[in-house]
This record gives C-alpha cells, structure tokens and sequence, in this order.
C-alpha cells in the first residue's frame, strides 16, 4: 500500500502535471478570441515546431519539469539543425497540445464526480453540474467517493509517466548530438589518459634523477661533486613543480591551451639532467627540429623524456646515444645505451607501454628492446 502511494509524496507527480496544462494557458486565451475554433492553436503550433529555438525551450522546460534532479534525462537542450528534428518538435508539441486536454478535462470532471457523490452521500441536494445527473442523497454514495479520485491517481500518474516518455523519444539527442556527445567523451578520456602519462614522465623522471644523484653524491663522497649533485637535484625538482603545477592547471581549467607544454626545442634540459646524473649523453639532432608541429613536437619531448629516465632507472650513468632526425615527413627518435646486467625481460612497465601509445596515437610507430647487445628505444611519428 505504501508503495502504490508513493507517487503522492514525490514532487514530479505533481510538476509532470503543471507540465501538461501549460499549453492549456495558451488554449485558454484563445477559447476568449474565438470560442467556434479551438483547433486553431493547433495548427499555429505546427508552425511553431518549424522555428529551430522552439526545441531548446521545449528540452529545458521537460528537463525542469518531467525529468527534475536527473543527471542524464535523455532530453536534449539543443535547438533543431535538421528538418528531422523539426519534425519531432512538431509531433512533440502536437502530442502535449492533446495530452493537456485529455488531463485537463479528465482530472476537473473526476474531480466534479468525487464532488457530486461526496454532496450526496452527505444529504445535500445536487448541485445542478450536468456530470451524473440528479443524485437522490444517500448514504450509500460514500462507498463510490473514493473511485473517481484513484482514477484521477491513476490518470495523472499514467499521463505523467506517458509524457516522459515521450518528450525521450521526441526531444532526445538527434544521431549528431550522439556522436557529438560521444566524441566529447572520448576526448575526456583521452584527456585524463594523457594527464596521467604526463604525471608518470614528468615526476617519475625527477624522482629517478634525485635518486640517482643523491646515491651517486653519497658513494663518490667528493664535496664538489655533491654540490653538483645537489644543484641537478634542485633544478629537475623545480621542472617538476613546474608541471605538476601545470597539469594542475590543466584539471582546473580544462579548455586551457596546451602550448605551455614542453616541446622538443626545450629537450636540452632534458639532456642536461642526464648528463649531471652521471650519464654520458651523446646528443644528435638532425633538421629543423623548431618547425615540428605541436603535437608531434610535444609527444617526442614526452618520449625522449621517458627513455631517458629509463636508461637512468635500469642502466645508471652509462653512455647514451640521443638521435633525433627531422625529414622525409617524420620525426625519427632513437635512444640507445648498453644493456645492464642482468638483461631485463620483456618490458611491461606503464612508461615503455606509454611510449608505445603516444606513437600510435599519432599514427606512428616505437619498438623497445635489446639489440646488439644495447638497449633501444626508438619511435618514428609523421610530421602530418
């Protein structure tokens, strides 16, 4: 019993049917210019489909009124682009033209038949409203008060129901809304796929340095060569700060421009950081790097900047061989140095998988792994 109650207690029973008799103001004013004609808003109404912002109201007024609190409605705010979307506004406020007169007329006559019967079984004369004609007052009236008002229930929670979902069907995002919304999703993903990379190279790779340098400083024991160390350790954890802050910014702002990230012209602070680690970089770079595109550019820093830490984490200051080639539409990135002792298994770790991701993702190409008797990293993103 409670259960079959419940739809009294919620609010949208009751904004559902406020919803229904909106048009019905309409109807009402006109019933005053013309009485003879009361399928004139009607057919004015399907001239009113026809306007493109008619569908954005009619999405923001079912939003607010049939779908109250819901997170994904199903109900666009959008207004019509295509003569499909016309049509449907069309069918849509046709179809709540004659459901509000269906509520209107059933809920004020169930309502006038509770009242008659209640006036009867109270002993009242009738009161004269043609609906059931001259009741004799009697007691026998109140076991039938009570029908016409779970009608009523009935009827305005049935509507209420109906016109839901309709307005999902008639006001629901059109296949281009879809795959707009669709694309809009992907991109978000891609977003926070690309933020967590973006956190994994850049404070991975000053944590691997500090490591390194505080460990190298602490065996070599020459107070120079620590406050060397301490300097690299210093300069890696400010660049870090940097981009933590900016991928921050990033989280916050998320239609903030991503020109601020590091690109390939500023991979020489990279080199310097391996080199202060004690590694012997030898750096190669070939075409006019400054004329990559952005994203290429910005992807072959984060590569460059994840072999690098790899060859700090696994091998530690051994020689590095950096090749960086610009031409023949691609941008060619090789990283190679000795293979340590014991020679690692197949690489499983999120930062060479990233490697592999970022290339792909540009349509491009990375292979990682020993070879003669070297460990290799190298990609090939096209400049397109």
């Amino acid at each position: 019993m409670v259960r079959f109650l419940r739809p009294l207690l919620r609010g949208t029973t009751y904004t559902r049917l406020l919803h229904q008799w909106v048009p019905m103001l309409i109807q009402s004013m006109w019933m005053f210019i013309d009485m003879s004609k009361p399928w004139v808003p009607g057919v004015m109404l399907v001239l009113l489909g026809l306007v493109p912002a008619v569908r954005r109201g009619e999405g923001v007024q079912a939003r607010l009124l049939l779908t109250p609190g819901e997170q994904e409605p199903g109900i666009s705010e959008a207004p019509s682009t295509t003569w499909r979307d016309r049509t449907r506004t069309v069918v849509w406020l046709e179809l709540r033209w004659v459901l509000g007169w269906i509520s209107m007329f059933v809920t004020v006559w169930l309502l006038v038949v509770a009242f008659e019967l209640a006036r009867a079984a109270w002993g009242r004369a009738p009161s004269g409203l043609p609906v059931l004609g001259q009741l004799p007052p009697h007691r026998a009236w109140a076991l039938l008060t009570p029908l016409p008002l779970l009608v009523l229930y009935g009827v305005v929670v049935g509507l209420g129901t109906l016109i839901t979902v309709c307005a999902r069907r008639l006001l629901g995002p059109s296949a281009a809304e879809r795959l707009a919304a669709l694309e809009e999703r992907t991109e978000q993903l891609l977003e926070r796929t690309r933020i967590a990379r973006e956190l994994h190279d850049s404070i991975g790779h000053a944590l691997t340095v500090a490591v390194v340098q505080a460990g190298a400083a602490r065996a070599a024991g020459d107070p120079e060569f620590t406050e060397r160390a301490l300097d690299a350790i210093e300069e890696t954890g400010r660049v870090a700060l940097e981009d933590l802050e900016r991928v921050l910014g990033i989280l916050r702002e998320s239609e903030r421009p991503v020109s601020a990230r590091p690109t390939l012209a500023d991979a020489g602070r990279l080199l310097d950081s391996a080199r202060a680690s004690g590694a012997k970089v030898d750096a190669e770079v070939t075409g006019p790097v400054a004329a990559v595109p952005g994203p290429v550019s910005r992807e072959g820093y984060r590569i460059l900047q994840e072999a690098l830490t790899n060859v700090l984490r696994h091998a530690g200051a051994v020689p590095v061989r950096v090749r960086v080639t610009v031409g023949d539409g691609a941008l060619a990135l090789e990283v190679r140095n000795p293979l340590p002792r014991p020679i690692p298994g197949p690489a499983r770790g999120s930062g060479l998988r990233g490697i592999r991701e970022r290339a792909a993702l540009l349509g491009g190409s990375a292979l990682t792994g020993p070879e003669e008797g070297d460990w290799q990293v190298r990609a090939e993103l096209p400049l397109g």
